[in-house]
């Protein structure tokens, strides 16, 4: 029952025994196999296009300023793929949100414990504190950048947190762009 009874965590949410929990499915395209392994090219979606505030929220501009990178995910040929096969990869639930967690969390509290901690600082060019919360601040934040990239390399080397192959997906529709 576990493998095909749907989550409450949304439709694109189920749960899988290789994973041993809930995961997120991704779309993706297979673009090299070798020694065991797969490069998945993830097909990435957007709420934005039924959004009412699609095209004045930080997340289009975003979007259309930077453009959208394809995301390589690796994971184990259990499936036998080969190069070209659409398939469905599934991103363990816990994984993302820990990851989300780190990302998003991380660097405010280490920008706002700095500025706090840095308040607290003297300096002979600051009478009233306001350089030193500032520069505690920036250092706050470095400190947990570095300490998410370190949290996130940790997830990374752990096989529990690696995204998996769960099954191979009807052909995607390949894109087109006319100039």
């Amino acid at each position: 029952m576990l493998g095909s009874a749907p989550m409450l965590c949304g439709a694109a949410c189920i749960a899988a025994p290789s994973v041993g929990g809930a995961v997120i499915e991704e779309q993706g395209r297979v673009l090299r196999v070798a020694d065991g392994v797969a490069i998945i090219e993830a097909v990435r979606r957007s709420a934005c296009g039924s959004c009412g505030a699609a095209g004045s929220c930080g997340t289009s501009l975003l979007d259309r300023f930077l453009g959208r990178r394809p995301l390589h995910l690796e994971v184990d040929n259990t499936l036998g793929v080969e190069v070209g096969d659409a398939v469905v990869v599934g991103v363990p639930e816990d994984a993302l949100l820990r990851a989300a967690a780190a990302a998003y969390l991380g660097p405010l509290v280490g920008l706002i414990g700095g500025a706090i901690a840095g308040r607290h600082w003297p300096l002979p060019a600051s009478t009233d504190g306001e350089l030193a919360s500032i520069l505690g601040g920036l250092l706050g934040l470095v400190i947990a950048l570095r300490l998410v990239a370190a949290y996130s390399r940790r997830l990374t080397a752990n096989r529990r947190f690696r995204p998996v192959l769960l099954r191979r997906d009807r052909p995607l529709p390949i894109p087109v762009t006319f100039s």
